[in-house]
């Protein structure tokens, strides 16, 4: 505990060490959510539209269990940092708690929202059944992703970040197996097309979950629930939620900004809204690993604040800023030099190319100012104010994409709507950096005025 490997050893190491691991997992994550795609492409254009259509609810899982995972290894972190254990084992036994309470929530939302939902953005039958079924699926059975991220996230606060990996490559793989064998109905399985993608989706999760527990309680873990003794505190739990909170919230925000702009591009057409479901598939491999890098930095900063040293705080902060930027940077120009190539990974049609090249060429341009702010909101997180982040997400988000794209659609050229993801993380990144550089001046002050 007193040489814990986050208050010690060097800042570029650490933070390689422990983001590579989940950097791995993360992109192994997005490349099946991406194959997935690609194999419910070939099944039509409509079933790559139904798809498309499900992803903003399936965000709603994503959303819980990140805010959950989150919250549960930032308050891990602070706790270890502050030489807490007993408290920082008491934090994941809510954890759990609170995973099981999320799971519910989650089911219900799942059944109602489901097929009349998707009857508002086609009159398409086929594409609104599809996607009603492939919610349902995954919306009933979060449990697996739910409880496995909670897990996951208990790992990570203690700076443990290969097991989480293990546990994401293995589902990776079972996800990647079974997609072909029940989309199409191979070795003896009959075709289901997108519900099999569904199915295969949710059983991968599920073996998973189960694996990872298996690893917390069987390994050498530093922190093990002992929830025949869990005894409900408030008090953790509003440590729990209080990080945990905004940023569901903050991820939720993307599944209203993508409902709306499906809402938005549906007046050009069904294949606008597929581009921005493949669109949103493929930018999962940008983002995902600047994502990994953010969760592997998280506790660092969590740590070194819990024992207040600033300094190796804010080194974590700028060396992660500028690995981020260099990544996006690259990504952005894979973008730029092979926008029709991407697309073509999902069978894209005349049209969905006519539309998908000047979308995926615009929207890159703002990989770099992306990498900025996601470094920055999870120094939010680790610090324990991830209502910055929401604030910053929201008005990213909500107040400035949206309406943008709105206005610029009414121009009639679907070209234009491309541009307010631009306007909006330009507004993003200089909002980011404003409140950081004020939480850190603060923060010279005494460690007090921002605990």
């Amino acid at each position: 505990m007193n040489e814990n490997k986050m208050g010690v050893k060097p800042i570029p190491k650490l933070i390689l060490g422990m983001s590579l691991p989940v950097i791995f997992s993360m992109l192994v994550q997005a490349m099946y959510n991406v194959v997935d795609s690609i194999f419910v492409a070939r099944v039509g254009e409509d079933s790559l539209t139904s798809v498309s259509l499900a992803f903003p609810v399936q965000l709603i899982v994503i959303a819980a269990f990140v805010g959950l995972s989150t919250g549960v290894s930032s308050a891990i972190s602070r706790k270890l940092g502050a030489k807490e254990h007993a408290m920082a084992v008491q934090v994941a036994e809510h954890g759990v708690f609170i995973g099981i309470v999320l799971y519910i929530i989650v089911a219900i939302v799942g059944v109602i929202i489901a097929k009349t939902f998707f009857g508002n953005f086609t009159s398409n039958e086929l594409i609104v059944s599809n996607a009603a079924t492939y919610t349902n699926i995954v919306m009933l059975f979060s449990f697996g992703i739910i409880m496995g991220q909670t897990a996951s996230g208990i790992l990570q606060g203690t700076g443990d970040m290969i097991k989480p990996m293990l546990a994401q490559l293995l589902g990776a793989i079972i996800n990647i197996i079974l997609d072909p064998i029940l989309i199409f109905g191979l070795f003896g399985f009959t075709a289901m097309g997108v519900k099999g993608a569904a199915i295969a989706t949710v059983t991968a999760q599920i073996i998973a979950m189960v694996y990872i527990w298996v690893l917390l309680f069987n390994g050498k873990s530093l922190i093990k629930p002992n929830l025949k003794d869990f005894k409900l505190d408030g008090h953790i739990i509003s440590q729990i939620l209080l990080v945990g909170i905004p940023t569901a919230i903050m991820q939720g925000l993307a599944s209203v900004m993508l409902t709306v702009m499906n809402f938005i591009l549906s007046s050009f057409g069904d294949s606008a809204i597929a581009v921005m479901g493949a669109y949103f598939r493929v930018q999962s491999m940008v983002f995902m690993p600047v994502f990994g890098l953010s969760i592997g930095t998280m506790p660092v900063i969590g740590y070194n604040f819990g024992a207040k040293n600033k300094e190796r705080m804010l080194k974590a902060i700028k060396f992660s800023i500028s690995l981020a930027i260099g990544f996006m940077s690259f990504c952005l120009l894979i973008f730029q030099l092979f926008a029709s190539q991407l697309l073509g990974m999902f069978s894209a049609s005349e049209q969905m190319l006519e539309i998908g090249i000047p979308a995926f060429k615009t929207i890159s341009l703002i990989f770099p100012l992306i990498a900025i702010t996601i470094i920055l909101s999870t120094s939010f997180q680790g610090l324990g104010k991830a209502y910055y982040s929401l604030m910053i997400s929201a008005v990213r988000q909500l107040v400035v994409l949206l309406p943008a794209a709105y206005i610029l659609s009414t121009y009639n050229n679907i070209d234009f709507v491309w541009y307010a993801f631009i306007i909006a993380e330009i507004v993003g990144v200089i909002i980011a950096m404003t409140v950081f550089i004020d939480t850190y001046h603060k923060s010279v002050l005494g460690w007090e005025e921002i605990s």
